[in-house]
């Protein structure tokens, strides 16, 4: 029953239905999902966490972040939420549990389908993973049909704590059942990738040491921690943002051509090149950590919040330098960074490749491919171009896709819609397999033991600037070249003579 689309009475169960990502994500999603007509006919959506909630509180809370633009989109809602049903208990105990699988039967009965399906979306914390898959195989599993089981991300501290995480839930719940989600994998131009690559013959010829010089791999976000630094300071960037996001963008990216799109052939690919890839060294890594703005006024320092713990030496920002050790990529740096309290909200992939040889025009830059994930989701490619007039001179330039242009009648969905969407077709492609997550964490396992056990002080930088003063210095120990020359966005004015 893997890799099939659901056909009969499907039933989605949120665990953690109160809490900020089921109220920020799944919902939203779900309803997305039900306006675009996604949901299989005679779905039903029932959320369960320990909050004590009647049905309006309950609804009140999940429609918080949803947009409702028109009177058209209102009326959608109100028909959405009746699909929405709300039950409280514990997440480690059975009768709990019962009076859930109760509410599933009753909500199944409306329909005349004999194959009942269920779908559990796990929206909590990764210290209940274990109980409540217990709780749910034991108590709420579908006898007569299909069941899937999302779970979402921290997989684990480390490699052992994931490969016994991974122990708990094999015997409870199959491979194929179940669904690790990063929600990277279901943004549009992270999907787009394969295509990028596989589908465009000049790409094709220079993806690879002989044409590309470093790649960079970028996620900024503009806020601190905002409150939940102790939940953060568990963790630090690195594991939070690193060893899943940026590693799934690098997977893809250096990746050899898959034998077909399925999702098995997809991952072995993706299993085969991080196995390329050795642990990273601390000397290939630069980490950093937000004091007070410049300004000394407008935002604390991470040590500042009252959440994060007294001397914390957590980074929340990093860069990494990555090796992937095969034919392709042999001694291309693949330089991931990541960090909170930047300048700009960005995550992207920067392409520079190499200096063409015996170039004639000295001051020429190198050409770049930059896929810009999010926002304004876009592919350009910098380009040297002759200055428009009686000169020689050279500007750079760009061949640019911004999707706001080209795709401008056309919506991009939201990363859980599409990743919600593939589980009830039973695509795993975009879903990260055990062996995937066993290669990912022993990339990353020794560093963050040495980061933790050693307590490795970060450099400072101040909230809302570039990040720690060394990275322009690490990043050009990679062989990164700045251009010499300015570029600028808008387009050039031509005056014809």
């Amino acid at each position: 029953m893997a890799d099939s689309k659901l056909s009969g009475t499907t039933t989605i169960i949120v665990l953690g239905a109160s809490g900020d990502l089921a109220k920020k994500k799944t919902y939203p999603a779900l309803f997305g999902l039900y306006r675009n007509g996604f949901l299989p006919e005679g779905t039903s959506i029932i959320g369960y966490s320990r909050t004590k909630l009647n049905s309006t509180e309950f609804h009140a809370r999940i429609t918080g972040h949803m947009k409702i633009l028109n009177d058209e989109i209102k009326n959608q809602l109100s028909e959405f939420l009746k699909l929405c049903t709300y039950v409280s208990g514990q997440y480690d105990k059975d009768e709990d549990y019962q009076k859930l699988d109760k509410a599933v039967e009753k909500a199944e009965s409306l329909n005349i389908h004999e194959e009942r399906n269920r779908v559990f979306y796990m929206a909590l914390p990764p210290s209940v993973f274990v109980p409540v898959a217990k709780g749910l195989k034991k108590n709420v599993y579908s006898k007569k049909g299909i069941n899937r089981l999302i779970v979402e991300k921290p997989f684990g501290m480390d490699l052992e704590s994931s490969r016994e995480l991974g122990r708990a839930l094999a015997p409870l719940w199959k491979e194929e059942e179940t669904y690790r989600i990063d929600h990277y994998l279901g943004k549009e131009m992270v999907k787009n990738l394969l295509i990028i690559r596989f589908a465009n013959v000049f790409f094709g010829a220079i993806w690879n040491r002989q044409s590309i010089a470093n790649v960079q791999i970028t996620f900024k976000e503009k806020i601190g921690t905002e409150g939940r630094g102790g939940y953060f300071d568990e963790f630090g960037i690195i594991r939070d943002v690193m060893q899943n996001h940026l590693l799934q963008i690098l997977s893809i990216f250096a990746m050899e051509r898959p034998l077909s799109l399925s999702a098995e052939d997809v991952r072995d690919e993706k299993v085969r090149v991080l196995r390329c890839i050795p642990p990273v060294k601390l000397e290939d890594s630069i980490l950093g950590q937000y004091t007070r703005s410049e300004d000394d006024d407008s935002k604390i320092g991470y040590l500042e919040d009252k959440t994060v713990p007294a001397g914390s030496t957590c980074p929340t920002f990093a860069a990494c330098t990555l090796w992937v050790n095969n034919e392709r990529w042999e001694g291309v740096p693949f330089i991931l960074k990541c960090g909170k309290a930047l300048n700009e909200q960005k995550t992207k992939i920067r392409v520079q490749f190499q200096d063409v040889p015996g170039n004639v025009f000295k001051d020429a830059p190198r050409n770049e491919l930059v896929i810009r994930v999010q926002p304004n989701e876009a592919v350009y490619m910098k380009m040297t171009n002759k200055l428009p007039g009686l000169s020689m001179d050279t500007v750079i330039s760009e061949l640019d896709l911004s999707y706001n242009r080209r795709f401008s009648d056309l919506k991009i969905p939201d990363a859980y819609e599409a990743l919600i969407l593939d589980v009830l077709k039973g695509d795993h492609s975009n879903f990260v397999r055990d062996d995937e997550l066993d290669a990912a964490w022993k990339i990353f396992t020794p560093l963050l033991h040495k980061i933790d056990n050693e307590k490795i002080a970060p450099q400072p930088y101040a909230y809302g600037t570039r990040g720690p003063p060394g990275i322009e210095e690490f990043v050009s120990k990679y062989g990164f070249k700045r251009p010499t020359q300015e570029y600028n966005w808008p387009e050039h004015k031509i005056n014809k003579l």
